[in-house]
């Protein structure tokens, strides 16, 4: 055998064993990525911070009271972002001053959650402006849903669960028409166990998964694609909800994360609430849950509707970032997450 094919049989040995040897780092990383960090639990005598990272709080007073209150109720103490009731136009204070609030939340030792007052629009302006040094430091509970899918996100990048539930403007005068929102907010913030179990629908997709369950607002997910906040589906369940479309958007946002390959390896996806649904002059022609169904026909994995999460009264927590067990039946589905 001559020197030059001696040499280059041992350059096609190195590189093979190399690139192997990447691989296997690379899929040992990406298993260590999947451990997220869990924030401690709540308990008497710690503090919640409430902020307000989106839409102005226009006459919103008596909620955030409200809220305040049901903290102390359970021992809890609250504090309000001093920029909480300021407006710039849309937003609930400039976006340095709803910045300079969630910053000081998040690098404060002495909060143990953040508490979003309401959502909106606005979150993705600051996603950029915020720094989670400290909070890496400190773990810390974040909680709310629909335009804190964005801060759903981020936090997930960085390692650490967070909580998709109630708001402060979710408080209503009757308590008894939220009852399930709260007690699931509670048991999730004092770390009670969770657990589902969904009316059953002709739509669902028959199957059994586990994963971390991950997403929120169908519209935050598809804003944040292509961008350092959006987050990777592969191995987990993806949940989505959403208020206020039309048909034909839900079915061109799930067209965008479909040719994204958003689902190429997802493992399971639950449908939340779908509310308020808007009428188009040209009908759509079927149901949102067969616009689903068709938008992820060429997937095998179990989907779940019914699920009550999202822009409704009955809004149940769910740990994001958590790995939970999901089957899926046509007379019911189960969702439990792990301790």
């Amino acid at each position: 055998m001559s020197r030059t094919l001696i040499t280059l049989s041992l350059c096609c040995v190195v590189f093979i064993f190399g690139r192997n040897t990447v691989c296997a780092q690379n899929l040992s990383l990406q298993k260590q990525e999947i451990v997220l960090i869990q924030p401690p639990y709540l308990k008497a005598g710690d503090t919640v911070a409430i902020v307000a990272p989106s839409g102005v709080l226009k006459n919103r007073t008596t909620e955030v009271e409200q809220a305040k209150d049901l903290l102390k109720s359970w021992g809890l103490h609250a504090v309000v972002g001093k920029h909480v009731f300021s407006q710039a136009n849309h937003f609930a204070g400039t976006d340095d001053e709803r910045c300079e609030d969630f910053q000081n939340a998040l690098d404060d030792p002495k909060i143990s959650a953040i508490w979003c007052a309401r959502g909106g629009y606005g979150t993705v302006r600051i996603l950029d402006k915020l720094n989670y040094t400290k909070f890496k430091q400190n773990p810390k509970w974040l909680i709310g849903y629909s335009d804190i899918t964005a801060l759903h996100n981020q936090i997930h990048n960085n390692g650490v669960e967070s909580i998709h539930a109630m708001m402060c403007t979710s408080l209503q005068d009757d308590m008894s028409t939220i009852e399930e929102t709260v007690s699931t907010f509670k048991d999730a913030i004092f770390g009670k166990s969770l657990s589902y179990t969904l009316e059953g629908s002709d739509y669902n997709k028959i199957g059994t998964a586990s994963g971390q369950l991950v997403g929120g607002n169908l519209t935050m997910l598809h804003t944040m694609l292509g961008s350092k906040t959006s987050i990777n589906t592969s191995g987990k369940i993806l949940f989505i909800e959403e208020i206020g479309e039309y048909k034909y958007h839900i079915d061109r946002m799930l067209q965008s994360l479909k040719r994204a390959g958003y689902f190429d390896n997802c493992k399971g996806v639950i449908i939340g609430d779908m509310s308020k649904m808007r009428t188009n002059t040209t009908l759509w022609g079927t149901s949102i849950e067969q616009l689903v169904l068709d938008a992820l026909a060429d997937y095998n994995f179990p989907i779940a509707f019914n699920m009550h999460a999202g822009h409704e009264k009955d809004n149940r927590a769910m740990m994001l970032g958590r790995t939970i067990d999901l089957t899926v039946a046509k007379d019911k589905s189960t969702i439990v997450f792990d301790k």
